[in-house]
């Protein structure tokens, strides 16, 4: 038995940035979240995060304003060689206003509070469960269970590995232990007040101005510093090669080292530089290995997924680490709805590594590239671009719907396609077929059967392959007006066509093949969306015509026009009800004879002119539409006198339909050979037409 959606219990391992968000986020989708923390944040102090566009406006779709916890609006970059020359200044106000959302540098531990607060604080969904010390020992990816080491076993209906590089939850995915190994690099961080610095006249010029990221950098070793803290502290971030200081790295993330050890690896660095590292306390001065992993190939195991630096270390150039992990987490959010049900979540989270993974590795590339060498000028607005100028809710959203259209085959598409499956008469938007609804439509046919000129007839068939199945010079058409109401598809409305069937015609087709049916040429409809539909799905000769219709108990009377141009008019008078027994006897009940069209569809281009993209027959098989939309007559009213006036007017009068109507003008009327309006019910979505094989 499929289980009820009423929002999924979510596990996420790991407190981290990315975890917080996915937590809020999946928390605002209608889930149950809890997460479950190693350590109580004390490692989130002493270092500062770009927030760039594309992650500040992820946290702004959460209710998450950086500004509000301290972050610095970034207003310039500002790019040295390691000899002090200035090699670029971008001011970002030039460029901010290609962003929605702006670029921020805040303090780690001041954004996981502004998580934390969200996480937890009353609003939309259920507050998140936070433990902390709480150090996982075990998870099993197919039952969503997470272990703790004080074995407290917690079940889910999913589970999310945000656990950070060295993660837990990662060789439950890939099958084995993956380490993460050295880059190359180390990077040295602490912090400084900026009053500190700005109180140096040695220094204080570099600091000036608000919100500037300053970086000087030499074949293989940077300095980075930018401020947070509504501009109060300044961030560094020293990066260098690991030989310089192997000897005093593991793999922690809060290891100690002596300034000493600091100036040594910038020794070559100009002096300003120098006098600014030589600011770091040695109580807070802090030395990190920055470290690479192989690729996963995958991210999802059952119902179990990675995410952040779990599933992609990201080194730290180009702003991304934190930004990829906020990725995930909404990106997650977007494939997990509040209704989704739980034998569901495997392909959700599979359909999450499909919309992440080749953007990540992409940005991963990036960072590598730019940990090997400088990269500056227009490959670095090029890089840039890529990574700021994204919004993944957007686009997960998008490969969520490609998922749900691709769901079932069975679907119209016609222009415009990227809006996905089109509704019409014949099904809904997710593909689900309308002919129940169609059963109890209702529909009004007047109809008058004429004899006349088959010479004439036959230059309205398209081709050679089309003629009439007997021999003479009469043949016979019927004009037919109908008006539908209470279609389900046109949320109970409904519209009027009028239009020329040609009986008794046959299509051969090149291997001899016979189709009979009556012909029909053109049909004329007021309202654009079943002319639409009719004409892409089906292959329907449909234009556009004002049909207007006056009823009384007696007549029937029928007027179409183009914009006041009237040029048509059908009648009939001296309506007179019939009897179930005359019904039968005049053929009433009888299956109709099938329908058959002629497909046209032209190339573009100038030099195209008249070559069709594709031609062929369609045949509408009328007995198998009733078997699909059952169709009652509830009355049928005979007539004793019809008149037919058709008017080609001019093309100043009809500039898109003379051609047509003109012809139709000269249609003679040799004798009516019927004439009647039938009413009822059930009205055939034509879903039995298919292509006849030239």
């Amino acid at each position: 038995m499929q289980s009820k959606p009423k929002g999924l219990k979510v596990l996420v391992v790991g407190a981290g940035i990315g975890g917080l968000a996915a937590a809020i986020a999946l928390r605002q989708q209608g889930h149950e979240v809890e997460v479950f923390e190693r350590s109580r944040f004390a490692n989130e102090v002493g270092a500062a995060i770009h927030l760039t566009p594309n992650a500040n406006g992820l946290l702004k779709r959460i209710g998450v304003d950086a500004r509000k916890y301290g972050a610095v609006l970034t207003e310039q970059l500002r790019d040295y060689n390691s000899d002090g020359e200035l090699q670029y200044t971008l001011d970002t106000s030039l460029i901010s206003g290609s962003w929605q959302h702006e670029w921020v540098l805040i303090h780690r531990a001041h954004l996981h509070e502004a998580l934390k607060d969200k996480a937890q604080a009353p609003g939309k969904g259920t507050p998140v469960v936070l433990h902390t010390s709480a150090k996982v020992a075990n998870l099993d990816p197919h039952a969503a269970t997470v272990t703790l080491e004080d074995g407290k076993r917690f079940e889910g209906d999913l589970v999310l590995g945000a656990d950070g590089v060295h993660s837990v939850a990662r060789r439950h995915v890939s099958g084995k232990d993956v380490k993460a190994f050295s880059s190359g690099r180390n990077a040295f961080r602490f912090m400084v007040p900026r009053k500190e610095v700005l109180e140096d006249p040695e220094t204080a010029h570099m600091v000036q101005t608000n919100g500037t990221v300053l970086m000087w950098h030499s074949a293989d070793s940077k300095v980075v510093i930018y401020p947070c803290v509504n501009n109060e502290i300044l961030n560094f971030v020293c990066i260098h090669p690991d030989t310089l200081t192997n000897e005093y790295v593991t793999h922690g993330w809060n290891q100690g080292v002596g300034k000493g050890t600091l100036l040594d690896a910038f020794k070559d660095f100009e002096p300003g530089v120098l006098k600014l590292l030589n600011k770091a306390d040695p109580e807070t001065l802090k030395i990190w290995p920055l470290l690479d992993m192989e690729t996963l190939p995958q991210w999802v195991n059952g119902r179990l997924a990675l995410m952040g630096d779990a599933a992609h270390p990201f080194l730290p150039y180009r702003a991304s680490g934190g930004a990829m992990a906020i990725e995930d987490g909404l990106s997650l959010a977007v494939m997990l709805p509040g209704d989704l049900r739980r034998e569901d979540v495997s392909t959700r989270l599979h359909l999450y590594e499909k919309a992440r993974q080749d953007r990540v590795l992409q940005i991963q590339e990036y960072t590598r590239e730019s940990g090997r060498r400088h990269v500056g000028g227009k490959e670095a607005a090029i890089i840039s671009s890529y990574i700021y100028d994204h919004d993944e809710w957007d686009h997960s959203s998008e490969v969520l719907r490609q998922h749900l259209w691709a769901q079932n085959k069975q679907v119209y598409y016609r222009q415009p396609t990227v809006f996905g499956p089109m509704p019409g008469p014949r099904q809904d938007f997710w593909g689900r077929s309308r002919a129940a609804a169609s059963s109890k439509t209702k529909f009004c046919t007047a109809s008058v059967r004429l004899k006349t000129s088959r010479t004439l007839l036959k230059n309205l068939l398209p081709n050679a392959s089309y003629s009439f199945t007997g021999m003479g010079s009469v043949a016979y058409a019927t004009f037919s007006q109908t008006t539908l109401d209470g279609l389900d598809w046109l949320a109970g409305g409904g519209y009027s066509h009028f239009g020329l069937y040609i009986h008794d015609v046959q299509y051969k087709s090149a291997d001899g093949q016979i189709t009979e049916g009556s012909y029909l040429p053109v049909l004329f409809e007021d309202l654009v969306d079943p002319i639409i539909s009719g004409r892409e799905e089906l292959g329907f000769p449909k234009v556009f015509s004002t049909i207007d219709v006056n009823r009384r108990r007696h007549s029937y009377h029928v007027t179409t026009s183009w914009r006041g141009g009237v040029w048509g008019r059908l009648s009939l008078t001296g309506l007179e009800e019939t009897s179930q027994e005359e019904q039968q006897t005049n053929g009433a009940t009888k299956t109709p004879p099938n329908l058959l069209l002629h497909r046209y569809m032209p190339c573009v281009g100038k030099d195209q002119k008249g070559i069709p993209e594709a031609e062929y027959p369609v045949v509408v098989d009328s007995a198998q539409d009733l078997t699909i939309v059952p169709s009652r007559i509830t009355r049928e009213l005979r007539a004793t006198d019809a008149k037919l006036e058709i008017d080609g007017l001019d093309w100043n009068q009809l500039p898109t339909l003379h051609h047509i109507v003109s012809r139709l003008a000269e249609i003679p009327v040799y004798e009516v050979i019927e004439a009647k309006v039938v009413e009822g019910e059930g009205v055939a979505d034509v879903s039995s037409a298919r292509k006849v094989e030239p």
